[in-house]
């Protein structure tokens, strides 16, 4: 008996609950709604975005290019200049497209000159070809630093705004009066720190990318001088 009784009373209960659960449901917030709750702070996180995202994609394209190497490049180099082709080869890195071919046709220009010369100038274009590589990397690193600090300023101005309320409100203060300094607060310090997160992540991960290029770069300035130091028949 006293079980029915319970089940009943529950039962009886059930349609108010249910109202309630579909009142709140028709009151979610879409991300869209609740970015633009975040005030002007978020419109600047929203660019900061966007700029990461073209140095990412922009720089991405550039890596893979220059990552690109036909294998039998520095083998066909080689047979060039044992021959004594020194145009050919010279040709040769002109119609190929990447910073190791750049790098090598500086030092086939400077064949005839002391090796450190020849050094000398092979490491110059590599530093230059390196730091045009690296270019945007600066930039994407401060938008990992900056984003979540430009959240954090629209969280103090959010409570301040809150704060502000609560003082003009006097003794009739009510929930939905602070709402709006509350969704500037804790909005903005999640967009801070999502654009700061991806900003971070792409930024380590095109620095990866740049090393992997730096190391080739490297290993082919080494082949090279070894080629000029071989002994000639």
């Amino acid at each position: 008996m006293l079980l029915t009784t319970f089940l009943q009373v529950t039962l009886n209960q059930n349609p108010a609950a249910d109202a309630a659960l579909a009142g709140k449901t028709q009151t979610t917030l879409s991300a869209l709604e609740l970015a633009v709750k975040g005030g002007w702070v978020m419109i600047i996180l929203a660019l900061l975005l966007v700029i990461a995202v073209y140095i990412f994609f922009e720089r991405y394209m550039a890596l893979r290019n220059a990552s690109k190497e036909d294998t039998n490049f520095m083998n066909r180099i080689k047979d060039y200049i044992h021959d004594g082709k020194i145009e050919a080869a010279a040709s040769l890195c002109q119609t190929t497209d990447n910073p190791i071919s750049r790098m090598i046709e500086k030092g086939i220009s400077r064949l005839g000159r002391p090796l450190n010369d020849i050094n000398t100038a092979v490491e110059n274009i590599g530093n230059l070809e390196i730091a045009k590589l690296e270019k945007g990397l600066p930039t994407l690193a401060t938008i990992s630093g900056g984003a979540p600090m430009i959240g954090f300023l629209g969280t103090v101005i959010g409570m301040i705004r809150a704060f502000y309320d609560m003082s003009q409100a006097g003794n009739n203060i009510d929930v939905s009066l602070l709402s709006n300094g509350i969704y500037t607060a804790m909005v903005t310090t999640v967009g801070g720190l999502i654009v700061g997160i991806l900003a971070y992540f792409a930024y380590n991960y095109l620095v990866a990318r740049v090393e992997k290029v730096v190391y080739k770069v490297e290993a082919r300035t080494t082949e090279f001088m070894d080629l000029l130091n071989e002994p000639v028949n």
